[in-house]
């Protein structure tokens, strides 16, 4: 049964998070947007017109589900990675190992602060797609659930990161190396059937590949992977980070000295 005091603290956590990004919100909102609208401008409007369609659309309706997905991985994950590292560096933590809120809620809590702000960012970015095109949404079921086991998953990697960094330098690492290379290697600006055979198989081990195919396929009903082996995927991962974060709070590691 969930305790009231355990609703309590979670909103709590939640709302702080919240409050956070919100404060501060020419920093943590307006940029992602602004760089993404210039991805429009450069990849949609004057490099677009000359490729012309890709998998059947025209090619900026085809970029757009992947550069909203791309918004929403980024502050997902940057979210809860700075937020939690942060509480970290300056001992509040501390605050919430002492108290009696089971790791789960803390999870919850940092986790929906992520969400938060990836949707909030990713929604803004598709007001913004519609000052160059046209949105139909072909199966809504399909995007919600995209988008949302995607912020999940990419807020418990950004936690993951956060308790192993030891400097603001470990936060800025991951994302630099890691993540920004498999975002765009995951088909956001392009169909891994334009790749050569080796490279097609190599696009397969890149689970940012699944979210975004996951997601265009709500948008456009298009996809370079089946829907199921998608979310098989993304599933596997949540579950695997979510138990790893778990027991990495629970022994303290990153946290306790």
């Amino acid at each position: 049964m969930f305790k009231c005091s355990y609703r309590i603290a979670l909103q709590s956590i939640l709302r702080k998070e919240i409050n956070r990004f919100l404060r501060i919100w020419l920093q943590t909102l307006v940029p992602p947007v602004i760089t993404v609208s210039l991805y429009f401008v450069i990849f949609g409007n004057l490099i677009g017109s000359r490729i012309g369609s890709m998998g059947g659309v025209d090619y900026m309706s085809f970029i757009v589900p992947g550069l909203i997905m791309m918004s929403v991985i980024t502050n997902s994950y940057s979210n809860v990675a700075s937020s939690f590292f942060s509480a970290k560096f300056q001992n509040n933590i501390e605050e919430l190992l002492v108290a009696p809120v089971p790791n789960y809620i803390i999870i919850f809590g940092y986790v929906g602060g992520g969400m938060t702000r990836g949707l909030m960012v990713g929604f803004l970015v598709t007001c913004v797609s519609l000052l160059f095109i046209d949105l139909h949404i072909f199966n809504l079921g399909i995007l919600i659930l995209s988008v949302l086991c995607t912020s999940i998953l990419f807020s418990l990697a950004g936690l993951l990161n956060a308790l192993f960094a030891k400097t603001f330098d470990d936060i800025s690492i991951i994302p630099s190396f890691v993540l920004t290379p498999l975002t765009y290697l995951g088909g956001v600006f392009y169909s891994i059937s334009l790749l050569p055979p080796v490279w097609q198989v190599i696009s397969h081990f890149n689970p940012v590949f699944y979210m975004i195919n996951a997601f265009r396929y709500g948008f456009l009903g298009i996809a370079d992977v089946n829907l199921s082996v998608a979310f098989s995927v993304i599933f596997a991962f949540i579950g695997i980070l979510y138990i790893l974060v778990s027991i990495l709070l629970k022994k303290g590691v990153g946290i306790r000295t």
